[in-house]
């Protein structure tokens, strides 16, 4: 990939993106069921439902949206805007659709009708926006960078997501929904400016650099039927599932933000029912634990390049695992009303929060690293569209079973005092439930490789192959040969598209296993 000079500008536009994906996530994850049941008078099980209708729509249009991206570029308007930015730049007047969620008082089926459009513009936007990294370089160091950017400002967009209903809900009153609207519309000007900088300040990899089989398989497009389409996008999308190293960080990825959207989901319910403190305080405390995000994803950057991802996020999922249950044992201990200890706690799961934050969205810039050395392809646009149908999928969940066990332990929209049951409900999922989920990623990641070495050695290895259009091994060494196997998943001679992963290698014969007992030089099992 022909190198291009990549300064601050393009670091902060590029991160500023995420305004979209992680503030308008902060803010729905922390305050959307609470402002359903309180303010638009639904049961949990309505405002369930409603997530829940969304996540059956994701599942068709965000990989969809995936397969569109990486398929655009041979239309008119791919040609003249870009296969990816083309629907950035349409998204950004379409950001204010945000804003129509957050209106009191209104029915079922405007809250179903408002989040369902919403869905969608979020993922004609996050989709291609997280496939721009790996087009603009396929350098680790200024992946991580690109990465760092785009977490540190998402964490400063949830540290406004955090603060703002607090600073409303105190100015206009407790019992106004008109403060929800308000901090949505905040953030739709925010997220339309932040798109406009990223349309601006970013670029896509030039068609001269696309492997001969990423023109093959471009040229074998334009002869297929709509139903070779349809075909086509469910080989594709299962075929990611066969990455070993793309579902280890699935795996590392949902362990991490289910973890914290069951957290979310309840938190403020934490605060309002079983402290008996007012929304503002919950506001504040989320805002302390966004603050420490911040500081942590900074701290990420180079643990990262340093130790590599995996150790890196086992170190984090204990920090906030343990904030977690220090929430429930303040209030076993009696001392739930000690606000610098709450304060405390926010902050050591904050710094947990803000590194399993990082080390997921870090990763994913070089699964597609891999899986082009195995395909020959760059398919970028459909591992985002997998990976945004399971972000939302996994936070719309966590909402749904928070509100459906609420429910069931006898919760009451409106109502200002609960039973005892929905309380210790409450404390068990805060800490428990949380706890659960972190432990599953933690799991996953003991067996995730991918680190900056392995990740040298596997864009060596991938140069050549460009250049010489096969797999080359009479020219490759027996550890990086290792390496590349570790990370691949099978033999060396299967790999750069003589397999049947994909659509276009789908009709050759499939890779056979790696043999058992395959071991690496130390240095490359670091991470």
């Amino acid at each position: 990939m022909k190198t291009r000079k990549i300064g601050l500008a393009n670091y902060l536009a590029y991160g500023s993106g995420d305004f979209l994906g992680a503030g308008t996530t902060a803010l729905t994850a922390a305050w959307l069921l609470y402002f359903y049941t309180t303010f638009c008078g639904l049961t949990p099980i309505e405002a369930t439902f409603i997530f829940a209708t969304a996540r059956v729509l994701d599942a068709v249009v965000s990989p969809l949206m995936g397969f569109l991206t990486d398929n655009f570029g041979s239309t008119w308007l791919g040609k003249r805007f870009g296969r990816r930015k083309f629907f950035i730049l349409l998204g950004i007047p379409c950001v204010f659709s945000y804003s129509f969620m957050w209106v009191g008082d209104m029915g079922f089926w405007y809250y179903l009708l408002t989040y369902l459009i919403f869905d969608i513009v979020y993922t004609m936007i996050l989709v291609p926006y997280e496939t721009l990294v790996p087009e603009m370089t396929d350098d680790f160091k200024q992946k991580t960078k690109f990465s760092g950017a785009r977490i540190s400002m998402a964490q400063m967009s949830a540290i406004l997501a955090s603060f703002l209903p607090g600073i409303l809900l105190t100015t206009f009153g407790k019992d106004n929904a008109i403060s929800f609207f308000y901090a949505s519309l905040v953030f739709s000007v925010l997220c339309a400016m932040m798109l406009t900088f990223v349309w601006f300040f970013t670029w896509e990899r030039p068609r001269e650099e696309w492997t001969e089989a990423a023109l093959r398989a471009e040229e074998e497009k334009k002869h297929l039927t709509f139903a070779q389409s349809m075909s086509r996008l469910i080989t594709e999308l299962t075929s990611t599932l066969r990455i070993k190293i793309f579902r280890q960080h699935l795996g590392m990825y949902l362990g991490g933000y289910i973890a914290q959207d069951v957290f979310n989901a309840v938190f403020t319910y934490y605060v309002v029912f079983v402290l008996m403190q007012e929304a503002s305080m919950a506001s504040n405390l989320l805002g302390t634990m966004a603050i420490f995000q911040f500081i942590a994803v900074i701290a990420m950057i180079p643990l990262c390049i340093r130790f590599g991802p995996a150790p890196s996020y086992r170190m984090v999922v204990v920090l906030f695992g343990l904030g977690s249950l220090s929430y429930a044992m303040l209030y076993y201990a009696g001392m739930s009303d000690v606000y610098s200890l709450l304060l405390l706690i926010s902050a050591i799961a904050g710094l947990g929060r803000g590194g399993i934050n990082y080390v997921p969205w870090n990763t994913y810039t070089y699964i597609s690293d891999v899986d082009e050395v195995i395909t020959g392809q760059r398919r970028e646009g459909i591992f985002a569209g997998i990976m945004t149908l399971t972000r939302k999928a996994s936070q719309a969940g966590a909402v749904m079973m928070v509100g459906i066990i609420m429910q069931m332990s006898g919760f009451v929209s409106g109502q200002k005092v609960q039973p005892p049951e929905v309380s210790h409900t409450i404390l068990m999922i805060l800490s428990f439930g949380t706890i659960l989920v972190l432990a599953f990623g933690f799991l996953v990641s003991l067996r995730f490789k991918l680190n900056l070495k392995t990740h040298s050695v596997l864009r060596e290895e991938t140069a050549k192959m460009r250049e010489s259009g096969r797999a080359m091994p009479e020219s490759i060494t027996p550890a990086a040969r290792a390496t590349v196997e570790m990370l691949a998943g099978m033999p060396y001679e299967s790999l750069w598209g003589n397999n049947n992963i994909g659509y276009l290698n789908r009709n050759k014969p499939a890779a056979p296993s790696l043999k058992q007992g395959v071991t690496l030089n130390s240095t490359y099992h670091r991470g």
